[in-house]
């Protein structure tokens, strides 16, 4: 009879005192990374004017701090499973702070591309630790899964933010403020996370393998250069090495791993079919919505003509169907389950994103925002829960390891998204004919349009928007109707690879 308590018991006393506090600290984290990675698109114009670089150097400024994420995430996360995810969280939100200030005060386009690329070497190490930390704070299953949704809701509500605070800062500042923010948020983070943050590490964790670290860094930035260079200038053969040196880095990471006694990444976590389950589930569904969130800022902007801190409040609806559906997610994943919920999300998420193909210049807001809305909640409950179900299907030892997978997936996801369903935009913009005068650089996209517009006759420059426009219109509801198609397949897939996964449950 005592011994069928004792788990109860067991369950009780390891539920931490302040771990709600600690919590908030690490949401501060994921916060301030979710602004950063979307404030930066509405200030490129203004980092244009004042830098003035080349082409290719706004691309990098725009592409290299996801470049680097992307490569480090795995290596970070199992840096802070060896070294201590509290003092990895700790360092990475110090360095992120300091680097924050080079990139607000970058003078040239090349410190701007060095200082965005050791932003993303301190970002890198922020997420996967969160979510590492989360792992090991709350050991009651339920507690866990609220507050992973409360770690989702932070994500998701950071996206609007991010918008809506870059653009109020940019109506009345430098752009370099859309950077100083971070400070005092890091310093926050810092001076309560000292106290209030547990130290966890793996007990056994072997050596911290730097050719693995090379391989994986290679690999992801090899991949994710080549996929959005294809999307934008066509294969090429700079392109094709490319990708053939980061296929090759992969390769030889996953061969090192099975190889070596105490692996980087453990590889065997790939046969619980839950966790890669919900891993491709998460790589396919911002695969599918990249497209859309990629472009909707230019939409609401350049084709409805709002001002950028109206257009982020017009996105907001995403983030708050998001928020409300991540606090609730683990209790309905429960109630029905784990594949009811995801598939259900994916499916709604599909649904909008088919709506959406019905978008034209003039469309009123109420379809977009209902739209927006059902995407939010869909993609809140779909993440939230695949979020736990990653968490719980590992050892506490390599928590910081499979966050990092699934985090991984996120910004691959995203780079194909944007490759592949951006490309569609593109190519369809490129097309439109406009009338006799429109410059070569009107068919770069609908800024340089927008931009080109203003050196000619006003006639002229009325009826190339016009053609521009609709272009582009046409080309985000193919993008739309694309994202729509694989939001509602990995629906389908999730329905069958997540069949009889369950979250734990406190008994």
């Amino acid at each position: 009879m005592t011994s069928t308590l004792q788990p109860a018991r067991a369950a009780e006393v390891e539920k931490r005192p302040g771990r709600w506090l600690a919590l908030s600290v690490l949401v501060l984290a994921v916060l301030l990374v979710a602004v950063d990675a979307t404030v930066l698109g509405l200030a490129t114009p203004y980092i244009s004017e004042d830098l003035a670089p080349s082409g290719t150097q706004l691309l990098w400024i725009g592409d290299v701090y996801s470049f680097v994420i992307a490569g480090l995430l795995v290596s970070m996360g199992s840096l802070g499973d060896r070294i201590g995810r509290k003092r990895i969280l700790l360092v990475g939100a110090t360095v992120f702070g300091a680097i924050s200030v080079l990139n607000a005060y970058a003078s040239t386009p090349e410190l701007m591309i060095l200082a965005r690329a050791l932003l993303g070497v301190a970002g890198a190490t922020l997420m996967p630790a969160t979510l590492a930390l989360i792992r090991n704070l709350f050991h009651d299953p339920r507690e866990r899964s609220l507050a992973v949704g409360i770690w989702g809701a932070t994500a998701s509500a950071g996206m609007a933010v991010g918008p809506i605070a870059g653009g109020f800062l940019l109506e009345h500042f430098w752009w370099g403020s859309v950077f100083l923010i971070n400070l005092p948020v890091m310093a926050v983070l810092v001076l309560v996370g000292i106290r209030t943050l547990p130290e966890s590490r793996n007990p056994n964790p072997g050596p911290w393998d730097l050719i693995s670290v090379v391989l994986s860094l290679v690999g992801m930035i090899g991949v994710v250069y080549a996929v959005k260079e294809v999307a934008t200038h066509g294969v090429t053969w700079p392109t094709l090495a490319a990708g053939l040196l980061g296929a090759a880095g992969l390769y030889g990471f996953v061969h090192r791993q099975l190889t070596m006694p105490i692996p980087l990444l453990d590889m065997r976590l790939f046969r619980r079919r839950g966790f890669s389950g919900a891993v491709l589930a998460d790589l396919l569904t911002v695969l599918g919505m990249s497209g859309l969130v990629f472009f909707l800022s230019q939409y609401l902007q350049l084709v409805q003509g709002r001002r950028p801190f109206e257009a982020g409040l017009a996105e907001l609806p995403a983030a708050v169907g998001a928020v409300v559906a991540g606090l609730v997610a683990g209790r309905a994943a429960r109630r029905f389950s784990v594949r009811a919920v995801v598939s259900g999300g994916l499916a709604a998420v599909g649904v909008a994103l088919a709506v959406l193909t019905t978008l034209g210049e003039s469309t009123g807001y109420p379809v977009l925002g209902a739209a927006l809305l059902v995407v939010g909640v869909g993609a809140g409950f779909s993440f939230t829960v695949t979020a736990d179900v990653i968490l719980s299907s590992v050892p506490k030892d390599q928590a910081g390891a499979a966050s990092a997978v699934s985090e991984t997936a996120y910004e691959l996801g995203a780079a194909l998204g944007i490759a592949l369903l951006g490309s569609i935009v593109t190519g369809v913009y490129r097309d439109f004919t406009g009338p006799t005068g429109t410059p070569a650089q009107a068919h770069e996209s609908l800024g340089a349009a927008v931009e080109a517009s203003t050196h000619l006759p006003p006639h002229t420059a009325q009826q190339m928007l016009e053609a521009a426009r609709e272009s582009f219109v046409q080309g985000l509801q193919l993008a739309s109707a694309g994202g729509a198609v694989v939001l509602l397949a990995t629906a389908a897939a999730a329905w069958f690879l997540l069949k009889g996964q369950r979250l734990e449950s406190a008994e």
